[in-house]
């Protein structure tokens, strides 16, 4: 059994201000940790928070590696979709990335072959030292659908119906969605020292409860941060409380 943290804060801005001072918590005890990012409208909050930060000279993160999460596949790279576009323009250019700083998922060839290189060189350097995460409403982490393998490696997968309806909403309508995607596995987040995962807004409610106090179950891949090493979940109010108990 791991060690796993509830924080409830009151609302996204509380939540973004102490996720960024769990941010700046792992970087000035590391400054060369290797962190996972991942994109979706919760964590833009912490981001714009560490952005502030870094503006003021409170805050620097430019010899840490990030690490993509997911990415679509079948896009070009100036696709207006490609969720590295979205990673660069709301966390790498507004912290100050270097290009030499930034590890891209595979997403051409022989993924397969792609994929379980890239695995071997990270557990080879070591693994992450902070995945920065949020939670989909199918309990998928990355585009870790459910039902899925704790031990399951990076790997391209094909998108939920759940998922592409949720990411629909970021580009227009679910037919803008592309169908496969490439992610960050199981095993490799659940094997990173410390994880982080942020929660925002009562249509996660029911789900995030499943995950921390439900069964361990491939059913609801984020149940499987309860075994993990180091686990904060970090959600405002809106998510933690029931609004049909509190009526």
């Amino acid at each position: 059994m791991g060690r796993l943290s509830i924080v409830v804060v009151t609302d996204p801005e509380e939540l973004a201000c102490v996720g960024a001072d769990l941010v700046a918590e792992e970087i000035a005890a590391n400054p060369t940790s290797r962190i996972v990012v991942p994109t979706g409208r919760t964590p833009l909050g912490l981001y714009r928070e560490l952005g502030r930060r870094r503006e003021g000279g409170a805050f620097d993160m430019s010899e840490a590696t990030v690490f993509q999460l997911d990415e679509y596949l079948g896009i070009g790279p100036e696709d207006r979709r490609t969720l590295f576009g979205w990673m660069d323009r709301s966390f790498l250019s507004p912290l100050g990335i270097p290009d030499a700083h930034v590890v891209r998922l595979p997403t051409g060839g022989d993924l397969e072959r792609a994929c379980a290189a890239y695995d071997r060189e990270v557990a080879g350097n070591g693994g992450y030292d902070l995945a920065i995460l949020g939670l989909g409403a199918n309990g998928h982490l990355g585009f870790n659908e459910p039902p899925v393998d704790r031990a399951a490696p990076t790997r391209e997968v094909v998108l939920s119906a759940e998922s592409i309806a949720s990411n629909g909403n970021y580009w227009g309508v679910a037919d803008d969605v592309p169908p496969r995607a490439v992610t960050i596995g199981m095993g490799p987040l659940l094997a990173a020292r410390r994880i982080l995962l942020v929660v925002s807004g009562t249509g996660k409610h029911a789900i995030v409860h499943r995950a921390v106090h439900g069964p361990v179950s491939p059913a609801v891949p984020a149940s499987y941060l309860q075994d993990a090493d180091d686990v904060t979940v970090l959600t405002d109010r809106s998510a933690w409380r029931d609004p049909e108990a509190a009526a």
